[in-house]
This record gives structure tokens, sequence and C-alpha cells, in this order.
């Protein structure tokens, strides 16, 4: 059986690139990072989204470099510390963590080349508590470093490696005095990301592969604003002599986790503004008190204090906190739940949220708890609470997959009591149904059935900013796009007839499959003005519909088109097959031959590729599709796996 993933999944890393202007509405920070016009500061970044079967993919980034145009040696804009920080990829969705800072020179650079650690046990592939039907792990299973099978290594052991490298869409022009930002995004959904391979019973024990080269593509990031950034942890190392802001030394949880949590620090360095306008909220954690501060002027006992810090860039590159916590003691920072929401109550009050680990902490909603809704580009929405108390987890405003960051109102009380949630992505998914000129219906369906719901979407304001497009033009109101094609957006006048058209495709199969529908990722907004009070589309991303493991039951015509059947299906569909360049299917054999997994794409652009697939697709051989059902009852393959080797999956 294949990990079934159907959602989407995309962890980026953005160098911003930026001069070290003055504060903007934050004020202005203390030292300039830019000594001379021919270097700027790079800002390293890391982010994804969310996965219903994951609880962990902890992966170890040692180090990160851009390659100049023209020659010339790569310039390392990320370092490792000597023993490098665990970053679980599930807990990161759409947002983004700071890996840390540099100084690079100025100039003009084509890719960027990432070197993650490959050795066994540096992947920590850990399911979650709950994950979807038919999915290869078990609930809460740490995989075994012995099953993992990494793909591409390099180098020889204790120091395999796995180098990838990404060219830029367009090159990144590096010059002083100018914010600019690369977001390179690893998209963990990608069906060929991660493969779990399970044999016929008694065959063995479940493979995973991890294959880093395929599900990695530049896409651009034009306002840093926008972007919605992880709590950071560190260590307040000063206060500014004008008190506008605190410079920390980051911090990392120890590992493997211990109880009470240790910090282990790290070898970067940030300055935080306080926020000069719309002020900061200040919680001392130890004297469990909150205030609301503009500078740092009453805040002198900081220095040598733990920090966890929700902070959002200006379009000049400098970080002004939002909220800040502090205390004496890591674990009282630490110990406040980030990760996706895994179920609410409203009948209990109860939400519970996966932690760093990801295992569930439970924690009551009274009449106290504040909501919040990430707006980084918005500093004052960004400070507002947008709902207080109990009444917030009614009506799905606050549903499974939601990605938050709580805090409670004392560590160390039995049960926790939500202080305050930060919902960071507002993610509904699922299938959908309704569309109309105004908005859609998003249902989703768990194995917990208490977690389903069905929620009414309507498209934000036609007038509402909502980011760019790949060449930078801004956009207003609701966009889509197939999450095959993500430069392709879908925006502007007739965007919800066009909506409309692109979801009323359906593949039917018969049998317990039946019809499958489209499927799609929204992110919501809250409150806009084309809904009274509520979340409102912003974007949708279209996804791959994931069949059942199915066997071919009519060969490649044309090189374009064959017929499945699946498991639990009672009739062969049609699946069409792209060869054209730059939209074809993405084409892989899995191959499992004494006990090892091997991973090997195919380039149906070409002819040995078409022969190489037409051979590969004899009939009975097992597939995988994933795609888009059509208006005419077939399916368009984004990815199609075939399977080969001397063990076949298990049916």
């Amino acid at each position: 059986m294949v990990s079934s993933k159907s959602r989407l999944l995309t962890t980026s890393i953005a160098c911003a690139v930026m001069s070290a202007c003055g504060g903007g509405g934050g004020g202005s920070p203390s030292t300039t990072t830019i000594s001379a016009p021919q270097t700027s500061t790079v800002s390293m970044l890391i982010s994804d989204a969310s996965t219903e079967d994951w609880s962990m993919i902890g992966v170890e980034i040692l180090s990160v470099a851009l390659v100049p145009q023209g020659g010339g040696a790569n310039v390392t804009v990320y370092a490792a510390p000597t023993t490098p920080a665990l970053t679980n990829l599930a807990q990161l969705d759409n947002i983004a963590d700071i890996l840390g800072s540099a100084t690079i020179p100025a100039g003009t650079y084509t890719s960027a080349v990432l070197t993650i650690s490959a050795n066994p046990g540096d992947i920590s592939l850990v399911t979650s508590s709950d994950p979807e039907a038919g999915f290869a792990g078990g609930m809460s299973q740490t995989i075994d470093a012995a099953d993992i099978q990494i793909q591409h290594l390099q180098g020889s052991a204790p120091n395999f490696t796995v180098p990838v490298t990404v060219n830029f869409a367009s090159p990144l022009v590096a010059s002083a005095n100018t914010t600019n930002a690369v977001d390179i995004e690893f998209d963990l959904a990608h069906p060929a990301f991660i493969i779990g391979h399970a044999p016929p019973s008694g065959g063995g024990a479940t493979l995973w592969a991890v294959d880093f080269d395929g599900p990695v593509r530049h896409h651009p990031l034009y306002d840093l604003t926008r972007l919605v950034l992880r709590h950071t942890y560190g260590d307040v190392a000063s206060i500014a002599g004008d008190n506008s802001s605190i410079t920390i030394t980051r911090e990392y949880p120890t590992r493997p986790v211990v109880d009470p949590e240790t910090a282990v620090a790290g070898n970067q360095s940030l300055t935080i503004l306080a926020d000069a306008t719309n002020g900061t909220l200040f919680y001392d954690v130890d004297a469990m008190t909150k205030t609301t501060i503009t500078d740092f002027s009453a805040e002198g006992s900081l220095v040598g204090k733990y920090v966890r810090i929700a902070a959002r860039y200006q379009q000049n590159g400098t970080l002004v906190a939002t909220r800040i916590w502090a205390s004496s003691t890591f674990n009282n920072v630490w110990l406040s739940p980030e990760g996706h929401v895994l179920h609410v109550n409203p009948t209990t009050d109860v939400v519970t949220v996966a932690d760093e680990s990801g295992h569930g902490v439970d924690l009551v909603v009274d009449g106290n708890t504040q909501f919040f809704f990430r707006q980084p580009q918005n500093g004052a929405a960004d400070a507002k609470p947008i709902g207080t108390g109990t009444a917030f987890l009614t009506s799905h405003d606050l549903v499974r997959g939601f990605k938050v960051h709580a805090s409670v109102v004392d560590v160390l009380a039995t049960p926790l009591v939500a202080q305050s949630i930060d919902i960071e992505t507002a993610r509904y998914d699922g299938k959908i149904s309704m569309s109309s000129m105004t908005g859609f219906t998003d249902t989703r369906v768990f194995r917990t059935a208490s977690d389903d719901y069905s929620y009414v979407l309507n498209y934000i304001n036609g007038s509402t900013p909502n980011g760019t497009d790949d060449s930078g033009n801004a956009i207003t109101g609701f966009k889509f796009w197939n999450f095959a094609y993500p430069s392709l957006i879908t925006s502007g006048s007739g965007v919800d007839t066009d909506f409309m058209n692109a979801t009323d495709g359906s593949v039917n199969f018969g049998g317990a499959v039946g019809a499958v529908p489209s499927y799609g990722v929204s992110y919501a907004i809250w409150n806009d003005p084309a809904t009274a009070a509520g979340w409102a589309a912003a974007a949708t991303v279209l996804m791959p519909s994931n069949l059942p493991l199915g066997f071919v039951a009519s060969e490649l015509m044309n090189d374009t088109s064959f017929t499945m059947t699946v498991l639990g299906g009672a009739a062969a569909a049609p699946i069409n097959v792209s060869i054209a360049s730059g939209s074809a299917t993405l084409v892989y054999q899995v191959d499992r031959t004494n006990g090892i997994v091997t991973i090997s794409s195919i380039d149906i652009t070409t002819a040995a590729g078409q022969a190489t697939l037409t051979s590969g697709l004899a009939v009975g051989t097992p597939v995988k599709v994933y795609g888009l059902p059509q208006a005419d009852g077939s399916m368009k393959a984004y990815v199609l796996a075939y399977f080969t080797g001397d063990t076949m999956p298990a049916q």
C-alpha cells in the first residue's frame, strides 16, 4: 500500500535579501548590518504545510548556499550549529521559521544548493495519532530508522548527505539598499516524496522511501509583510540603548525531548523591535501578568531571560514583535503547544493541539481565552483578538487541521487552560461541492467521525488585496490554482465561473469507491467584507484526487491514455497522460528488490521515456494515480507511479 496523501504540503526555504534600513512603524534597529554598499543581509526561512498522516517529518538542514551567476564559489547563507536542529516539517503549515541571517556579496545568483543530513536516524518519521483510513503506517508509530531509505545519498558513513540544487525561475539580484526574497518549495505532498511500500502479509516490513530529488521548485516571494512567521525562541542578550529593540540568541529544545524541556543555544542572533505604533503584548510568564509595551524601557530585567516571540516582517526586512512571552525558565515559554488542531470538542470546551513531538495536548478554553488570527501585513489586526471565550468553538470556526500556537495561563496547572490561541493558518479542505457565484462548500470526513465538518465558504470581496502573481502583479479578490501548476493562478473577473467549471468533474469507478470528486485546500481570512462575520476563502488549491491502489486494465494507447481498475471499484475508468513539455505527467517507477526500494523518474516528454512507460504499463501492473477529475468522466494524471521488482505492494 502506498502512503495516502491528498492535501497540499509545501516546504519553503526563503532567502530574504535585504538592506539594514531603519525601523518603519516599529522604530529603528540599534545597529546597522550592512557596512558597505557591496553587501546585503540574507535571512533564511523555512516553511511548509500540514499533513494528516504525519506528526513528525524531521530533517536536519546542514547548509544553504547561493550559486553566483557566471561562476565563482557558492555563498553560504545558512550553516547549522555543531548539533543541527531538527526541523519538523509537519509543524510548518504555510508559515515560516527563521533559520538565521548572513551577509552576502552583492551580485546575481541563479540557484541555491541545500544540503540535508542523510545518515540513519537523521530523517525522523512519526505517524499521526489519527491518520487517514488506508494509510500504510499505524497510529502514533515511530518509523524505525532501518525502514527509512533515503534516495540519492552522497558521501560515506557517518557523513551521508543529500544535496539538492534548485534553479531559480529568474535570477536573484542582491544589491545594497534593496529587499529581495527567494522561495524554494519542498512539495511534501508530492507522491514520490515519501512512499510507504507495504508488502503482502508475511512479505517483510513496510519500507519508507524518502526522495528529496524532484519535489522541489522555486516560487518567487514578493511581499515579506504577508509572511506568517512561526514563534521564535531565544534568550535576550541585550536591549538597545534607545530601548526600541532587543537582540536574542536563538534557542532550540533538547533532542530527544526531555521533561522539563531545556534549551540548546544556536549560533544565530536576531534583532526584534517593539511595535511602537500598535503596541506589543508582553506576557511575564513567571508573574502571570500581561501588559502592552511600545518599547523596552520598563523591561530592563529582560536580559538573560528566555523569550518566545510572535513577530512579523516589515517591508524593509526588520522584525517587529506582536507578542512576547518571557520567563527565567526555558520550559515555561516552551510548554505552550504549537501544532495542528487534532480535535475540537465544543461540548467540553476542550481543544487538542499537537505539540512539537506530535503528541496531543488538551487545552481547556474558558471565558477569558483570546483567539488571534495572524495577519502580519496589518499590524493593528495582527495584535487584536478576533474572539474571546467558548463561543468561538461553535459553528466550526476552529476545526481540525488549523495550525495554531497556544499559550497557557499556568504551565503547572492540570488541566492546562488556554490563555490565548494564535491561529496561524485557517485551513479548510476536502470535497468541493455547491460551487456558485458567491462561494462553495468544503466537506471533510476523518477517521474520527466527530471531527467531520461541512463548511460554507464565501469568496473574499473582489477588492480585498490578496498577494501577487508570479510576476509580482497585485491580486485582489479570490484566487485558485491547480496543484500541478502553482504559477498559473486564476483570479480577477470571472474567477467564480472559472472555479465552478474547474470543480464540476468526477470519475466513476463504481462499487465501494464510486464517483471520485474534486478536492481542494482552502485558506481563509477572518471577517472579510464579503461576510458579515467568520471565515471567507482567500485562495483554494485544487488537489489531485488520490486513487486507491489500482491495476492497469488496458494498455497505454498513443502515449496518452489507458484504463485502470482500483481496489473497491467495480469498473475500469480512463486515465489521461500528458507528454507535453512543461505540463507532462510525472511518472515514477517504484521498484522493491531484495528489500531495497528505488524510485526512478521517467521523462515521458522523450521518445525513450514514452517507450519505457508503454512497456511498464502492462495489463495487471500495480499503479497509483494522483490526478484531477475531468468533466468528461476521465482523470487527468498529475503523478503516476507503477511498481516493479520481486515484491509488489499489498492490495
